[in-house]
C-alpha cells in the first residue's frame, strides 16, 4: 500500500505531544494538552484500518491476528518489565495484583490496585483497551457485505456512547466502553471513506481546517482550559481532514526523520515513560534544572522508542509477515 506520508507525520505528531505531556508531568512544566495525541491516534486508527481493508481484503480470524501480531509482542514485553520492576522494588507506588496484571495483558478494564483508576499495569496501555474494542467490532464487521460495515459500526459505537449518557455504571467494562471517545475510530473511518472516493477538501479549505485544529489545541493549553474527548475530538478530526488535503494536493513528501519517528510511534507510546522517569530521577540528584530536564526527558523517551522500534518492533514485525508469507505459500502448495 502507498504510504500517506501525512498520517505518518501525523502518528510522529500525536507520539511526540503525549511524550512532552508526560515529560512536562515529571519535570514541573505544564503541556497537558499534549495528552490529545491520543485522540488524533484514534481517528488515525479508525482511517488506517478502513483503508488497509478496502485495498487488501482480509477474512475477521486474518485481521485480528495480524493486529495482534502487530500490538500484542511489544506491548507484553513492555508490560512484563513493568511487573519485574515492581518485584525488584524500583516502583514502589505500583501495587500488583495477579488478576489486574492478566487483565491487563488480556486488555480488560480494570481498576488498578495502585489508584483505583481504570488503568492496566502500563498505564499508557489504557487506550490499547479501546483499541482492541475497535478491532474486535471491525472484525466482525468483515463478515457484513461492504456497504453495511460503516452504518453498523457507526451505530453500534453511538448506542454505546448513548447507553452511557442514560445509565450509571460502576462496571469498569462498561464504564470504558461508553465514552465518547470511541466515536474518535468512526470519524476515522468516515474520513477514509472519502478519501477513498476522492472526496477530499480543496486545499485553502483543508489549510483552514488544521489552522483552526492547531488554533484550538493552542488555545486549550494556553489558557489551560479544561478538556475532554468532546473538544479535542473534533479538533482530531479537523486536524486529519486537513493534512489529507495537504497530501491530496501533492503538498507532503518523504521527509526521514519525521517518518522514521511516524513507523516509531507505536514503540515510542509504549517505552517513553521508562526514559522520562530514569532522566527525572537523575536530574533531580544532580540538580539539572527543569528546562534541561525537560529537554533531556522528551529526547531520551523519543530515543528509547526509536531504538525499542528499530530492536525489537520492527524485527517482530519481519518475522511475523515472513511466517504469513510461509504460511500462505505452503498452503497454495498443498493445493
Amino acid at each position: 500500500m502507498k504510504t500517506i506520508y501525512g498520517i505518518q507525520y501525523l502518528r510522529a505528531a500525536a507520539a511526540l505531544a503525549v511524550v512532552f505531556f508526560h515529560a512536562a508531568e515529571k519535570t514541573g512544566h505544564h503541556f497537558t494538552i499534549g495528552a490529545a495525541g491520543v485522540d488524533v491516534f484514534f481517528v488515525i486508527s479508525g482511517f488506517i484500518m478502513w483503508v488497509i481493508s478496502d485495498r487488501r481484503p482480509v477474512t475477521p480470524l486474518e485481521f485480528i491476528r495480524d493486529r495482534a501480531r502487530r500490538i500484542v509482542p511489544v506491548y507484553w514485553l513492555a508490560t512484563a518489565v513493568m511487573v519485574a520492576g515492581a518485584l525488584a522494588g524500583l516502583f514502589p507506588n505500583l501495587v500488583l495484583s495477579l488478576e489486574h496484571v492478566l487483565a491487563s495483558l488480556f486488555f480488560v478494564p480494570a481498576r488498578s490496585p495502585s489508584s483505583g483508576e481504570i488503568w492496566p499495569v502500563l498505564v499508557q496501555g489504557w487506550t490499547l483497551n479501546f483499541e482492541m474494542l475497535f478491532y474486535l467490532v471491525f472484525a466482525g464487521s468483515l463478515v457484513l457485505p461492504r456497504n453495511w460495515r460503516l452504518p453498523a459500526m457507526s451505530g453500534l459505537f453511538l448506542a454505546l456512547v448513548i447507553v452511557g449518557r442514560v445509565a450509571t455504571f460502576d462496571s469498569a467494562l462498561m464504564l470504558t466502553y461508553t465514552r465518547p471517545i470511541i466515536l474518535e475510530f468512526v470519524a476515522g473511518m468516515i474520513i477514509a471513506e472519502f478519501w477513498l472516493k476522492g472526496r477530499v477538501p480543496p486545499l485553502a479549505v483543508g489549510s483552514a481546517l488544521m489552522a483552526c485544529s492547531l488554533g484550538g489545541f493552542a488555545l486549550i493549553g494556553l489558557l489551560a482550559l479544561p478538556f475532554d474527548e468532546l473538544t479535542t475530538g473534533p479538533l482530531a478530526v479537523l486536524l486529519v481532514l486537513g493534512v489529507l488535503s495537504l497530501e491530496a494536493n501533492g503538498c507532503l513528501r518523504r521527509v526521514p526523520l519525521p517518518a522514521l519517528i511516524g513507523d516509531a510511534s507505536y514503540s515510542i507510546y509504549l517505552w517513553h515513560t521508562f526514559a522520562i522517569s530514569v532522566v527525572a530521577k537523575v536530574a533531580l540528584e544532580i540538580d539539572l534544572g527543569a528546562p534541561a530536564t525537560m529537554f533531556m526527558a522528551v529526547l531520551s523517551g523519543t530515543l528509547i522508542g526509536v531504538a525499542a522500534y528499530m530492536m525489537l518492533e520492527r524485527p517482530l514485525m519481519r518475522r511475523g509477515n515472513a511466517g504469513r508469507v510461509a504460511g500462505g505459500l505452503a498452503g497454495r502448495a498443498a493445493e
